[in-house]
């Protein structure tokens, strides 16, 4: 099997972790090595530059170590999730796994959007407020800029292990 990456992205609260995990369950139950790397957690330092406000500098840098030593471990596929907010930034990611990358992007329903951020931040209106308007915006700029080598849509009452086969299948990892 030629190893390969997938970057799940997508608008916060579209289902990007969850998915990844559940293709996790979706690769393992098929045989296959692999590792889920969530983008967020290799990046989650404070304070951010002021010119790289989410990181995308040391989650890169992170990134490659992570993907080498899940390469070097025996993973084949790699299956990450985060934000591909520029497809300027595409190679990048690419480069940092060290193999092939495909981008899928999670295109959700805004208002199941909202429903999850809302009980996401319960209790934190500045970070459910922060949240739900950024869902929108980087919704916008993701469809704007074309991210996505395939696009699979969410709806409201998909279970993540739906939206994982549904998504093995657009990249063709089923």
């Amino acid at each position: 099997m030629t190893p390969a990456a997938l970057l799940l992205t997508g608008t916060v609260g579209s289902g990007k972790t969850t998915t990844a995990h559940a293709l996790g369950v979706v690769l393992q139950a098929a045989g296959v090595p692999h590792a889920v790397v969530d983008l967020d957690a290799l990046r989650d330092a404070w304070p951010s530059p002021p010119d790289d406000p989410f990181h995308e500098r040391l989650e890169l840098a992170n990134l490659r170590d992570v993907a080498r030593n899940h390469r070097a471990a025996g993973a084949v596929r790699l299956v990450l999730a985060g934000v591909l907010e520029d497809p300027a930034h595409r190679g990048l990611y690419e480069d940092a796994v060290g193999v092939p990358l495909t981008v899928c992007r999670l295109r959700p329903d805004l208002t199941v959007v909202a429903d999850r951020l809302q009980v996401r931040h319960a209790g934190d209106e500045p970070a459910l407020d922060w949240h739900l308007h950024r869902s929108s915006e980087l919704d916008a700029i993701l469809h704007s800029a074309g991210i996505g080598d395939v696009v699979v849509d969410v709806r409201a009452h998909d279970e993540p292990a739906a939206v994982a086969a549904a998504v093995a299948r657009a990249v063709g990892w089923s």
